[in-house]
């Protein structure tokens, strides 16, 4: 594990350090695939209740405008794209506002609520990953007609390509629902979940894509929901969902590596974040935070989507000083904390 040290002087070199490094950009767009931890408004257009297009989501968002992010302010991708030094925010795809001239650049695909597994997607009524990447096919169709067929093969050969998603497939489904606790166990689902990863990937391979970075689970178990719920375990990280996500991120690696042999121009990088979330929610005044066992909207407990409401005067005024946004998502602070790890990892890789 890295020191607090060295990620605290990455973050004082932060995004000018960045920029800097990437002036020869070999990176020319960010393309993205998941769930509410990336989701940059696609929920906005469809039928669901999961909705974040609402204040006070988005209260520290450029203009304090909310954009369907499920954050108080931008989310990983838009750190990252900023750092690759291409613009600071990715556009949802199902957003009318954008085209694809401004998709050239990136675009996300991510739905707010999905997962790997099918079963996952239908809990809440949003996108399917394999919807997410048959859009990703209509997408690269407009992109060759804006731009022609040599450069759009070359947008999508070496765009950076971020996907991150596995965390509803557990605590909306497997452990909710009891229909896939019958099929599988635990360890059955996560072989389950890696195999559609690897699939999925394999599909994107074949579609162009070159360039992956993959991430794994959080500390799911101490998200401030799953805290309000452990009564039993005094309100502490529930370690059996820790365990859960461990498990399945070493999976995760396995399969990328079983990849490198499978599709030798593939770059990838694993995004595992796990043990520096981990320090974050263990430490977190070494981070500048105050709070971390409750979230800053609403009393933070057990509050997401609706249930977060800008009249609640319970919701915090400051959200840097908490780790958690709602009860299931970071805020913005801890996002940009967490993409500058990640982007130390990115940036000697993919440029």
């Amino acid at each position: 594990m890295e020191s607090i040290h060295i990620i605290l002087l990455t973050l004082l070199l932060a995004t000018t350090h960045f920029v800097n490094v990437v002036c020869n950009n070999k990176v020319p767009a960010v393309i993205v695939f998941g769930d509410s931890s990336v989701d940059s408004g696609n929920n906005n257009k469809i039928a669901t209740v999961l909705k974040s297009n609402f204040r006070p989501y988005g209260r520290d968002f450029e203009g304090g405008r909310p954009t369907g992010r499920f954050c108080n302010g931008r989310v990983p991708p838009d750190f990252i794209s900023e750092a690759l030094g291409i613009k600071p925010y990715v556009p949802a795809y199902l957003d009318p506002s954008y085209s694809i001239k401004d998709f050239a650049t990136g675009v996300c695909f991510a739905s707010a609520g999905t997962g790997y597994d099918n079963a996952t997607s239908d809990v809440l009524n949003v996108i399917p990953l394999w919807k997410e990447l048959e859009y990703y096919k209509e997408y690269q169709a407009k992109l060759r007609d804006y731009l022609g067929v040599e450069k759009a093969n070359k947008v999508i050969s070496e765009a950076l390509y971020l996907m991150s998603l596995g965390t509803n497939d557990f605590l909306e489904n497997y452990f909710v629902f009891p229909t896939r606790r019958l099929q599988f166990s635990v360890s059955q689902y996560q072989d389950f979940l890696v195999d559609i990863a690897h699939n999925f990937i394999t599909q994107l391979y074949h579609l162009g894509a070159r360039k992956l970075s993959l991430t794994g689970l959080v500390p799911i178990g101490c998200l401030p929901l799953e805290r309000t719920v452990n009564i039993l375990g005094h309100h502490d990280c529930d370690d059996k969902y820790n365990d859960v996500a461990l498990g399945f991120n070493k999976k995760l690696e396995i399969m990328l590596n079983r990849l490198a042999k499978e599709l030798p121009l593939l770059k990838t990088v694993s995004a595992n974040a796990y043990d520096f979330v981990n320090e974050i929610i263990t430490k977190p005044s070494s981070f500048g935070f105050e709070v971390v066992e409750k979230a800053c909207c609403s009393t933070g407990t057990f509050e997401m989507s609706y249930l977060c409401s800008d009249k609640n005067p319970l919701t915090c005024k400051d959200a840097d000083k908490y780790v958690f946004w709602d009860a299931f998502h970071p805020t913005q602070k801890t996002n940009q904390i967490v993409s500058h790890y990640l982007i130390a990892k990115l940036l000697p890789a993919f440029n």
